[in-house]
């Protein structure tokens, strides 16, 4: 064995961290040696375990002894006493007044912990194949978003002046967190309100909403500039046949607009409409 695949195993055999970290890894054991069980196909005694990892059976002793604690976390337990009846008739086992028995997962924490066999070598070799892949994955999926994002945020940025600034900020929000494997941290009133959804909170079905979700977002649109001086912020969006068109840029601050539109047009029409969204979202 070469000094760095020695180093490269201590993280194993030195470090309790990273082993609860692979010890759920069981398949390891039969990827690298066919692994003979009792007949309940679950657990093993300690002759089994010596000879899986091909050492002698005071050898497995000892290091059940030195990391007991650690083996028991992982499933290691001893039948005696009134139990051991029942156990000896399950498992096929005869003589010796208590047994030692391990599950899978705990003949993997022995591999982790045993030094000078050749099996368990391999064993944590397969662990830590298997833990780099999943690091390399993990690695290459935060390189896709963090290329994602890069596009997206030059898009934006190309967009200034365009759309509305306070709906770039945000959807610059989301991109960012989604780079970084986070969710967005947006106030409640900063958080998209788009017509439809509105409608669908009134009760409308869906045939109702494609027949009034146009003048009702005109008419809202008007009464925002009414009351604000200045119209609604704007972005664009593509539509379900890919053309691309421009449309307003609604927040949940600007809910008590959308309400107001509701009560002046359309609650006579829909008299069983829920009460009022509030600003984060659900009925008031």
């Amino acid at each position: 064995m070469s000094i760095l695949a020695e180093n490269t195993e201590l993280v194993l055999t030195e470090s309790r961290t990273m082993r609860a970290a692979t010890v759920e890894r069981t398949e390891a054991l039969t990827k690298v040696k066919a692994l003979v069980l009792l007949p309940d196909n679950t657990h093993a005694t300690t002759e089994l375990v010596a000879g899986f990892y091909e050492v002698d059976v005071e050898t497995i002793k000892k290091l059940v002894q030195r990391n007991r604690d650690e083996l028991t976390e992982n499933g290691l337990r001893v039948v005696r006493g009134s139990e051991l009846a029942e156990v000896r008739d399950t498992l096929s086992l005869t003589g010796a007044r208590n047994f030692t028995l391990f599950t899978r997962r705990t003949i993997l924490n022995v591999g982790q912990l045993l030094t000078g066999s050749e099996v368990a070598h391999r064993v944590r070799e397969y662990l830590l194949n298997v833990e780099e892949s999943a690091s390399t994955a993990a690695r290459s999926e935060a390189v896709d978003r963090a290329e994602l994002a890069a596009l997206q945020m030059r898009v934006l940025a190309a967009a200034g002046g365009i759309v509305d600034p306070k709906w770039l900020e945000l959807k610059a929000r989301h991109v960012a967190a989604r780079a970084l494997g986070e969710e967005p941290e947006v106030a409640s009133e900063d958080r998209p309100l788009y017509v439809p959804d509105f409608l669908k909170s009134k009760g409308l079905k869906k045939s109702q909403i494609l027949s009034v979700q146009s003048w009702f977002g005109r008419r809202a649109a008007a009464l925002y500039e009414a009351e604000h001086g200045e119209r609604p912020g704007t972005r664009t969006e593509e539509t379900a046949r890919g053309s691309v068109r421009e449309t307003v840029a609604w927040t949940y601050a600007a809910l008590p607009v959308f309400e107001e539109t509701w009560e002046r047009y359309y609650a006579a029409d829909y008299p069983e409409a829920p009460a009022q969204l509030s600003i984060a979202g659900g009925a008031a």
